[in-house]
């Protein structure tokens, strides 16, 4: 979806360029400074117009959005004025006649219906009114009608239908863009609380076991777990932010490692290495810890003897490197190779498959988990995270540097 979209657009905006071209064809001619053919300064100003008017429609089409596009829009057609509406109202007009407001809502009901394109003669007492016709361009997102592009003019004019109608089909993409981000974030957000679904009911019943188990024999080893406990649980269902940084992943991991070592005692053994100058690294929320927890699972699982966790993290240039090694019972490369796949996902899988869904969503297909694996050879875990993503940033605070 995301390339045809680009496609798009890249046969959408030499359109506008001609279109600006010949809006502006009365327009003084080039100075001794300008640079390239006419034709060459009307594209590079069309394009320069169009990205800026980009970004605010990217938030979707709302009254703020539509005031802060509406002036790069009228100045892509060059017309007297331009309003930008949705289904029910004018949500911004530039230009002059502002008083043709209720006139062309009016008049709007049938393209917001049909979805096709529509001019009309306004109707104006106002003698010395430049604008007396009006061009309507439908926005659609999904092949339903979000609102309209309407041109207003001195006289009807074929260019400007044909313009407006370009434009209008550039803004709609940037419209689907935004709807696509949309649903980005409401995925990423039902990821999120699959995880937190997956917080194993035996976790926490074990963990206050055993926090309940040094109450008497030991209060103040109870009370430090219980705030590791409450630190933990309040990190894992917060509500703001869709990334955090490297330091408070590795901070909360730390919290529930302290809770899994008071349960198994000598039978888990953990070393982290951590390098200070990659802790202000953002991240996607909960990426690591469950990956953490598949370790502490298959590591101690079907033995009694001690598993050993390593946890790296290492500056790597443009990246910073994460390592999560164990040496428990490993995994089939097959039935792994089908847990990524969702095809498989047996006890803890989700934490897997689901980390290495959003770790490409955000970074792209090359910064998937890296896995080796085998039966009876524990298993190591590859993560790479970009120091600079863009969109990816965290307001949270630094937390502290898991302890050795």
């Amino acid at each position: 979806m995301s390339g045809f979209l680009a496609g798009l657009c890249v046969a959408v905006l030499p359109l506008l360029a001609a279109g600006f071209w010949l809006g502006r064809r009365t327009a003084r001619p080039p100075g001794p400074g300008d640079l390239g053919t006419p034709v060459e300064h009307a594209t590079f100003q069309t394009l320069h117009t169009a990205s800026l008017a980009a970004p605010p429609l990217r938030a979707g089409l709302t009254e703020e959005t539509a005031r802060k596009s509406a002036r790069r829009l009228r100045s892509l057609l060059g017309t007297d004025a331009l309003c930008l509406t949705d289904d029910m109202r004018v949500l911004a007009w530039d230009g002059v006649g502002a008083h043709h407001r209720t006139e062309i809502m009016d008049r709007l009901a049938g393209p917001l219906d049909t979805g096709r394109g529509e001019a009309f003669e306004l109707t104006c007492g106002t003698p010395d009114c430049p604008v007396r016709w009006a061009v309507v361009a439908p926005l659609t997102v999904d092949d339903r009608v979000h609102g309209a592009l309407v041109a207003c003019a001195p006289r009807e004019s074929a260019v400007l239908v044909r313009a407006a109608a370009e434009v209008a089909r550039w803004v709609s993409v940037q419209l689907e863009l935004a709807d696509l981000d949309r649903s980005r974030t409401r995925l990423i957000e039902a990821e999120i609380r699959a995880l937190r679904a997956q917080i194993s009911p035996h976790f926490v019943f074990n963990s206050l076991a055993v926090i309940a188990s040094f109450v008497r024999t030991d209060p103040e080893r109870a009370r430090e777990l219980l705030l590791e406990f409450a630190e933990f649980t309040r990190y894992s269902f917060r509500r703001h932010g869709t990334f955090t940084t490297l330091a408070d992943e590795l901070h909360a991991i730390e919290q529930y490692l302290s809770l899994a070592r008071a349960r198994f005692g000598d039978r888990l053994a953990v070393t982290l290495q951590i390098a200070p100058e990659v802790l202000p690294v953002a991240l996607p929320f909960l990426c690591l810890q469950p990956l953490v927890e598949n370790a502490v699972k298959h590591g101690l699982e079907g033995g009694a003897g001690t598993c050993h966790i390593r946890i790296t993290a290492q500056d790597a240039g443009a990246e910073a490197l994460v390592v999560i090694e164990d040496d428990g019972v490993g995994m089939d490369p097959g039935l792994l190779r089908r847990i990524l796949a969702g095809e498989d996902s047996p006890s803890g899988g989700i934490g897997l498959s689901n980390a290495d869904d959003r770790l490409r969503q955000v970074y792209g297909d090359d910064h998937g988990l890296v896995i080796e694996t085998a039966p009876g050879a524990g298993m190591k875990i590859t993560v790479r995270l970009p120091k600079y993503q863009p969109g990816v940033h965290s307001a949270g605070r630094l937390g502290q540097l898991p302890r050795d």
